[in-house]
């Protein structure tokens, strides 16, 4: 066992302290955000912690939604993020005279899982998909055989994220079409463990969420297969999250850093040795690492203080890593094109 392995239990959770001789307020890196960044940014402070005794690191779970709203109100330092700031977010930011760094740290597959005694659904499409999810569904597609009508006329219950959720926006984008256009009826947390727990115990269940959350509990659920815009049925696995043939639901997520913070050396040092340690610590969780030179860009980016974002304050499906770096970095948001928030079919 590693010794971050061993100090595991003592990690900060939800902005609890490790347990320790009191530090001053200015040794502490403060991180919040989405629960499917979670895992490696808890990864990452294990390692960090071991390394540099007289820091610490708090990391929180208020979903991509409730960190962007600390941060962008400078209560904390950096905000992990399962989607891109949206343009809401920017506005704030600004108005507060919050500047941010974007780093794309890892991938991921928004995996649909199903319980392991379900033996009729051997894929889905988007358009099952977006049966199932959309607004229209409440009420009225209660049942598998209202999906298709091949499938046993069973009760259908849902498990998914939460509305603060930066997985909730990529789902319903990629899945319904429009971000946080989506049923209500359905049991929804930001906390992925709790769907999990639901989707386990519960033989005529649905949900989603990061595959991250999935992979330890594989003996338990059931990934479904989606079938992708080439027309395959592809399942996640980091093979085909890496590729992008797991699509639509493979995407880049981040941390977001502020400048500010910058200016005290703890929360460099961790923003430095996050992007140096990411690659092993994100398989390590059971995400699929970055290339090699995307940390490298997001090193140069840090060094040079780049702020703004890439996309313009809007949610996209199907983007790849490296048009993340490719594209110039925006501080006021952009109107949406037809194509950025086109998702694919």
């Amino acid at each position: 066992m590693s010794l971050a392995a061993a100090l595991r239990p003592l990690v900060l959770l939800a902005g609890l302290a490790v347990p320790g001789a009191a530090l001053p307020a200015q040794a502490t890196v403060k991180v919040d955000g989405s629960s499917t960044v979670f895992p490696i940014t808890e990864a990452v402070a294990e390692e960090f912690q071991a390394a540099n005794s007289g820091m610490r690191v708090t990391v929180g779970i208020s979903g991509t939604g409730g960190g962007f709203k600390k941060f962008v109100r400078g209560e904390i330092d950096i905000s992990g993020a399962s989607r891109p700031i949206l343009a809401a977010e920017m506005a704030e930011a600004k108005k507060n005279g919050i500047e941010y760094i974007e780093l794309p740290v890892a991938f991921d597959g928004l995996t649909v899982v199903i319980h392991p005694a379900n033996g009729f659904v051997k894929e889905l499409t988007v358009a099952d998909l977006k049966k199932i999810w959309e607004p229209a569904a409440q009420g009225t597609v209660m049942t598998w055989k209202q999906v298709r009508p091949e499938w046993p006329d069973e009760k259908l219950t849902l498990y998914g994220a939460g509305a603060d959720s930066g997985t909730f926006d990529y789902f319903t984008e990629a899945t319904v079409g429009k971000a946080k256009s989506s049923r209500g009826d359905y049991t929804a947390s930001e906390d992925d463990n709790v769907l999990v727990k639901g989707v386990s115990a519960d033989k005529h269940a649905l949900g989603y969420f990061g595959y991250a959350y999935y992979a330890p509990h594989a003996g338990k659920l059931k990934a479904v297969p989606i079938v992708n815009k080439e027309g395959k049925a592809v399942g996640p696995a980091e093979a085909s999250i890496r590729d992008g043939s797991y699509n639509p639901l493979s995407r880049p997520i981040f941390i977001y850093v502020s400048k500010k913070s910058l200016e005290r050396p703890e929360v460099r040092k961790f923003v430095e040795f996050y992007l140096a340690n990411a690659a092993p610590l994100v398989s390590e969780v059971k995400y699929v690492p970055l290339p090699a030179d995307a940390y490298e860009k997001g090193q140069k980016r840090l060094a040079a203080g780049q702020v703004g974002t890439a996309f313009g304050g809007h949610q996209e499906v199907g983007l790849r890593i490296d048009e993340c770096f490719a594209r110039p970095l925006v501080t006021e948001p952009k109107v949406a094109t037809e194509a950025s928030q086109k998702s694919p079919k």
